[in-house]
């Protein structure tokens, strides 16, 4: 059971409690339990403690979409970006630029 698994990934924090990985999965997980408040205090806290763990951009950005916080989505995405390309993770960038091109509406295809 996710609960489970969201207990497991928490009792390992007590013991890494500056594992970025172990943030970002609770995270993940409070978002499959639909606890998008606690997701987004995972992912906050995240971006705080440790900036340069890309990953965590693309799905806070989606959160605060999902949470109708565009601004705060797009802030997400375009620091995201920038982080992601000092960094050299092109794949991630590449990501990031296209969810931001999503949230400001540059997504259309041409017919």
């Amino acid at each position: 059971m996710q609960n489970t698994r969201l207990e497991q990934l928490k009792q390992y924090l007590l013991n890494e409690p500056d594992d970025s990985f172990l943030k970002y999965a609770i995270a993940t997980e409070y978002i499959k339990l639909d606890q998008l408040d606690e997701a987004l205090n995972y992912f906050t806290e995240l971006v705080t403690t440790d900036e340069n763990y890309v990953g965590t951009y693309y799905h806070l950005g989606k959160l605060y979409e999902k949470l109708s916080k565009k601004d705060d989505a797009e802030a997400t995405y375009k620091k995201g970006l920038m982080i992601a390309r000092k960094a050299g993770k092109m794949h991630a960038a590449a990501e990031l630029q296209q969810a931001l091109n999503s949230v400001l509406g540059l997504d259309y295809e041409d017919d």
